[in-house]
């Protein structure tokens, strides 16, 4: 008789709980074992975590994390918990997570009416879209729709989840809807009284415009505003969102771009998906979020919760990386070579001989644009963007394709084994979304944008290792991301084993500084060659590697989710009150002056003079934030009574060594960016900095002001520069808008101080006039030609300082210098070019 298998080893025995055993249990295990650090996480989230709402895991890249997600979701569906929904970045990874489940026959499905899903039998994987939006299926609150109760949410690669999860709630009006120029006739008075600039490029459509709208007008003028906006709420631009910030329109923060208004609250209203919030459970994966705020901030995640990661034992499942940075090593090793380096070892030429002696291997390189792209094409085999990724990673993973471009992809892209041996990055990607942009100009020195900064590295430098056996080779190209390397405060904001793998890799660097490409590639050689004596130190630098124990989650974060809840239930003063409170235990100048302007907007609300008397506070902290309705007085500056002196002090403060001097030049040299109009705020603080660099009072008027020059530097005490940057133009001629531009901040300076003689001064890449302008008398350019001679002689004067240990801090060796090299109060006499009419 044939058995019958169905009553055999069945019984009525509850499902397997424990997500170890679910492995165990499997006919047709994927692997013999699990991976000890998969174990370790597993066993901790179901002895002692399981049920807490929030639950944070940290594997490094390559960790087995999908896994552990998937295990976690199926255990929830065993225990009768609830529905399981594993949300992942995209679509195409959606695909991956379906095929990592089907390896561990867990049942999924992608469709949210699947009735196995429905009925808790299988595990929905799906992307952060699908769940959270204003037409979600799962419900939104207001819409009528019964909501789902989800047992448990896992979201996977929690980093790239955050940025998904704010641009959700986001509402774009773009420049071509009629609600636009409703929106910018309605607060143009206000615009123009923050900015007569910004309105004006506005009116112009230039890219570069940004224009905050206050907060004031955005509050009291919040009927108008519905009225605008609510006719549009089901169009294609609106219907995803709306619902998402309706209820909180008022509290939202509003900026003008010349691509459209932009419509953001300062906290995601994630409670208006009641399923995510109701979730009895909430399981973030993570590799590189070093700093947990932004699940707080974002996702209402309890911050006590959150602070206690869940990891394994030891931090050394990470793949081997020797992580180098070119200039770093020698500041003469420039891209181009580079690129030259990166294509030998493509084609197998590991000697640069011309003679391919090695293996060919695939070499990827990270870019943030199109445009820096386009620097590669010489040497790249293929291109690939966001619409046609999927076939370009495939093709890496098929085999030997050669040198490989992708185009704003930091994360989100597994690339193991043979797909990735040698990755590069090429800068790291610009905030381009008109709050963000807004953001970096007032917390540019902040630690806040800095661990921004240093976790989208760590998510670019973790494509080319996907477990712990696995190994590449990274280059960091251009001074900005040699300084994250470099410079102290970066390095303790990577990750621990991160960390371990720098600083073996600054062993390597230390023998090789100085030399040439020669030595780049001899190291790179024993990293891909797998010289045993590399390989033995590689696993051994994080052998001992533990994870940290805490999370960091920032008190900012925990106050700004605070009191915008407080807010959100029309409870202004105590909202206002959560914020001071932070802000008196910070000591970050910047940041604190960011968040009392958001108190100062929930004051308005409660007490509009107490407000504006609060925004004055926020100036004297920070001042890029919102200027008062009344405006502010205008601070003459003076010139410092010793050029030398001034500039010495302010590079003792800023160098601790004459590395990070050399390369902190560098990378504010690279910020001036020619030719890219998304560019044009790095370059205007970059000419700010390069000012008091040489000794010069510089500052940025119009930032400051709303109105005045880009950047005035005082050069004596009788003349000083009033500077537009006009970098981003591609122009043969400079326009007369621009020319008006120029003249109008000259007669600003002679009206606030005409105890000086205004130099006007402008960054253009022509020195030639539209024939219909007029240029301001004594007007002088400094064009890409000139700015090439400034950008040597300041490298230079970097250099000879950094020869001499402690040099930059020598009054007498500073001034030495900067006469050497030109770069004293007659500065623009050698380094720009007098104007001159069309022919």
């Amino acid at each position: 008789m044939a058995l019958d298998w169905d009553r055999i080893g069945m019984g009525d025995d509850e499902a397997i709980l424990r997500p170890r055993d679910i492995f165990a249990g499997l006919a047709n295990r994927p692997w013999r074992y699990l991976r000890h650090e998969q174990g370790e996480v597993l066993d901790e989230w179901f002895d002692h975590r399981r049920n807490d709402r929030d639950v944070v895991i940290k594997q490094n890249t390559g960790g087995g994390k999908t896994a552990v997600g998937l295990l976690i979701a199926q255990s929830t569906l065993n225990e009768g918990i609830g529905k399981a929904v594993y949300l992942a970045p995209d679509n195409y990874l959606v695909k991956q997570v379906r095929a990592e489940a089907a390896k561990l026959s867990i049942a999924t499905t992608d469709d949210p009416q699947d009735p196995a899903f429905l009925a808790s039998e299988a595990v929905l994987v799906t992307n952060y879209q699908k769940l959270i939006n204003g037409k979600s299926v799962f419900g939104v609150v207001g819409d009528g729709r019964d909501r789902i109760d989800l047992g448990i949410v896992v979201v996977d690669d929690a980093h790239a989840a955050l940025a998904r999860t704010e641009d959700q709630f986001r509402l774009r009006v773009p420049t071509e809807h009629p609600a636009y120029q409703e929106l910018l006739d309605l607060f143009g008075d206000e615009i123009q009284h923050q900015s007569a600039k910004a309105w004006a490029e506005l009116q112009s459509r230039d890219w570069t415009a940004l224009a905050p709208i206050p907060f004031w007008a955005w509050a009291d003028k919040k009927s108008r505003v519905m009225k605008i906006l609510h006719p549009h709420r089901n169009h294609d631009d609106f219907k995803f969102v709306w619902p998402l910030i309706a209820e909180n329109l008022h509290l939202c923060l509003a900026t003008a771009t010349a691509r459209g208004v932009e419509i953001r609250p300062s906290c995601p209203p994630i409670d208006r998906v009641p399923s995510f919030v109701g979730a009895r459970r909430r399981v973030y994966l993570t590799a590189t979020l070093a700093d947990d705020s932004a699940l707080v901030t974002d996702f209402l995640a309890d911050p006590g919760l959150v602070a206690r990661p869940v990891t394994p034992g030891s931090a050394s499942d990470l793949g081997e990386r020797m992580i180098l940075a070119p200039l770093a090593l020698n500041p003469k090793l420039d891209s181009i070579a580079v690129r030259k380096l990166a294509r030998q070892f493509a084609d197998g030429d590991q000697d640069g001989d011309g003679q391919a002696e090695a293996d060919p291997v695939n070499v990827v390189v990270l870019v943030p644009s199109d445009k820096a792209a386009a620097a590669w094409e010489g040497y790249a085999d293929a291109t690939y963007r966001v619409k046609d990724l999927q076939a370009g990673v495939e093709r890496l993973q098929a085999g030997y394709v050669g040198l490989v471009v992708l185009v704003n992809k930091y994360d989100g892209v597994d690339l193991p084994g043979d797909a990735c041996r040698l990755l590069i990055l090429d800068g790291i990607p610009r905030p381009l979304d008109g709050v963000e942009r807004r953001e970096a100009v007032a917390l540019a020195d902040s630690s806040v944008r800095l661990a921004r900064e240093v976790q989208r590295i760590e998510q670019g430098m973790g494509r080319g290792v996907r477990d712990s056996d696995d190994y590449c080779a990274v280059l960091l190209l251009g001074a900005n991301l040699a300084v994250a390397i470099s410079e102290q405060l970066h390095l303790s904001l990577f990750s621990p084993a991160t960390q371990a793998q720098l600083k073996l890799s600054r062993d390597i660097a230390n023998q090789i500084r100085g030399e040439g490409l020669d030595a780049v590639r001899q190291a790179l050689r024993a990293c891909l060659n797998r010289d045993s004596r590399w390989v033995q130190r590689g696993r051994r630098a994080v052998a001992e590697v533990r994870y940290a124990e805490h999370g960091t989650v920032r008190p900012e974060a925990i106050a700004l989710r605070e009191a915008f809840d407080l807010a959100a239930t029309g409870r202004y003063m105590q909202a206002a009150d959560r914020l001071q409170k932070t802000v008196n235990e910070l000591n970050d100048k910047q940041l604190r002056g960011w968040l009392k302007e958001q108190k100062a907007a929930y004051l308005h609300f409660a007490d509009e003079a107490l407000a504006q008397k609060a925004l004055m506070g926020a100036l004297d902290e920070n001042p890029f934030v919102l200027r008062p309705v009344n405006g502010v007085a205008v601070t003459q500056i003076k010139a410092a009574a010793v050029q030398a002196r001034e500039a010495a002090g302010f590079l003792s403060a800023k160098y601790t060594d004459g590395t990070n001097l050399v390369l902190g030049v560098k990378r504010l040299l690279e910020e001036v960016v020619w030719g890219e109009e998304e560019r044009s705020d790095d370059a205007e603080r970059a000419w700010e900095q390069l000012g008091l660099h040489l000794g010069f009072v510089s500052t940025r008027p119009e930032k400051q002001y709303g109105k005045g020059p880009d950047n005035l530097w005082a050069l004596s005490a009788a003349e000083q520069a009033v500077i537009e940057l006009k970098t981003g133009c591609v122009t043969d001629t400079i326009a007369k808008k621009d020319l008006n531009q120029l003249g109008g901040s000259v007669r600003w300076l002679n009206e606030i101080n005409r105890n000086v003689k205004a130099l006007p001064v402008m960054l253009h890449p022509s020195r030639t006039c539209d024939v219909q302008g007029t240029p301001p008398p004594g007007m002088r350019v400094v064009t890409p030609a000139r700015f090439e001679l400034l950008r040597d002689a300041v490298t230079k004067f970097a250099n000879a300082l950094a020869a001499n240990p402690g040099s930059w801090k020598d009054e007498q060796a500073v001034s030495v210098q900067l006469t050497q090299h030109k770069l004293t109060g007659n500065f623009f006499n050698t380094y720009s070019e007098a104007v001159r009419a069309t022919a």
